[in-house]
């Protein structure tokens, strides 16, 4: 089962309660709380589309900007030992922190997918 509804670049779970037989999730990547609901598949987008319609048109009502899910930037809280051991194998690798970090991630990705 897809576990994601796509919408105007946000991206919210799915979750099906079956003891209240009913469909919910919550818009992922933002700070901001938007939580949708349905009986039915049909239902749950439609109250997801909903849901980023009324954001986006509050946001603009409000002259508040809208946040933006995965701008590609985000603060990652590791062991003092970890850090530096990482800095180091980037600085021998010829990376910068960052692009040591993205090709770690990438590889974790590409590895998760295949099994």
């Amino acid at each position: 089962m897809n576990s994601y509804l796509h919408y105007k670049d946000y991206i919210g779970s799915v979750v099906f309660s079956e003891d209240d037989e009913v469909f919910h999730g919550k818009v992922i990547g933002i700070k901001d709380l938007l939580s949708f609901e349905g009986d039915s598949v049909s239902a749950l987008i439609e109250d997801f589309h909903d849901a980023i319609d009324e954001y986006l048109e509050y946001c603009n009502e409000n002259g508040k900007k809208p946040e933006k899910p995965f701008k590609g930037s985000f603060n990652v809280r590791i062991q003092p030992d970890l850090h530096r051991a990482a800095a180091l194998a980037a600085s021998a690798s010829g990376k910068t922190l960052n692009a040591f970090v993205e090709d770690a991630i990438r590889l974790n990705i590409i590895n998760t997918e295949q099994q």
